[in-house]
C-alpha cells in the first residue's frame, strides 16, 4: 500500500497556484509549445520553482488544460441530451468552435497525447466516445450524411476556426460563418457522393499537430 501524499507547504501550494494560473493563460494565447520560462515569468517565479513543481511539460498541461478539456466534455453530455440530434450536433460543434476560437491550448490538446493516466487524457477519452455517439445518432436520425465519420467532422472544425486565427483581432467571430458553411456541408439532405474516403485518425494527428510536445 503506497504512502499517502503529504500536502504542499503552504508557499509551496502558492507557487503551483501561480503556476497554473499563469499557464492556462499562456497556453491558451499561445499554444502548448508556448515557452516554459514565459509560464514561470507570468507566475512570478524561476525556472526552477517551475521544474520543481512541474518535472515535465506534459504534467504541467495537465494541471492547465483539464478545465477547459472537462468544459467540452460537459458540451458533449448536454448535447446527447438533446432532443433533436441535429441540433444537439450543432451546439456541441459551434461550442467547440468557440473553445477553439478563444483557447489555442484547446486546439492543441485535441491532436496531442498526455500519459494515459493524465485527468486530460481520461477526460479526452470521455469526450471523444460522447462525439461519436453524437455522430451516430445524428446519422442514425438521417440528419447528418451517411459518408462522413469523426477523422472528417474533426479535420473541418479544425480548418474552419483555424483559417480565421489570422483576422481574431478585426474579425474574432468570422469562425461561425465558416463551421456554418461546414454544418451545412454535414447535412444529410441532398448530399453528393464525396471523392476518395475519410482519413485514418493518424493521418489527421499528424496534418493537424504542428510539433510534438518536448519537457
Amino acid at each position: 500500500m503506497s504512502a499517502p501524499t503529504r500536502p504542499l507547504r503552504r508557499d509551496a501550494q502558492r507557487n503551483r497556484d501561480l503556476l497554473v494560473a499563469a499557464a492556462k493563460d499562456v497556453f491558451a494565447a499561445r499554444g502548448l509549445d508556448a515557452p516554459l520560462e514565459d509560464v514561470a515569468r507570468e507566475a512570478g517565479v524561476s525556472i526552477g520553482t517551475l521544474y520543481n513543481r512541474f518535472p515535465t511539460r506534459a504534467e504541467l498541461i495537465d494541471a492547465a488544460l483539464i478545465d477547459v478539456v472537462e468544459e467540452s466534455v460537459a458540451s458533449a453530455e448536454r448535447a446527447l441530451a438533446h432532443p433533436d440530434p441535429w441540433q444537439g450536433l450543432v451546439d456541441h460543434l459551434t461550442a467547440i468552435g468557440e473553445l477553439q476560437a478563444r483557447h489555442r491550448g484547446f486546439t492543441d490538446i485535441c491532436v496531442r497525447t498526455l500519459p494515459a493516466g493524465s485527468a486530460t487524457e481520461q477526460a479526452k477519452g470521455r469526450g471523444h466516445g460522447l462525439f461519436v455517439a453524437l455522430l451516430e445518432r445524428a446519422r442514425g436520425a438521417g440528419a447528418l450524411r451517411p459518408d462522413v465519420d469523426v477523422s472528417d467532422v474533426g479535420l473541418l472544425m479544425w480548418a474552419a476556426v483555424r483559417a480565421t486565427e489570422g483576422l481574431r483581432a478585426v474579425a474574432p467571430d468570422a469562425w461561425r460563418r465558416h463551421v456554418g458553411i461546414v454544418l451545412d456541408g454535414l447535412r444529410g439532405e441532398a448530399a453528393h457522393p464525396l471523392p476518395g474516403g475519410p482519413l485514418s485518425p493518424d493521418a489527421v494527428r499528424d496534418a493537424m499537430a504542428f510539433g510534438r510536445l518536448s519537457d
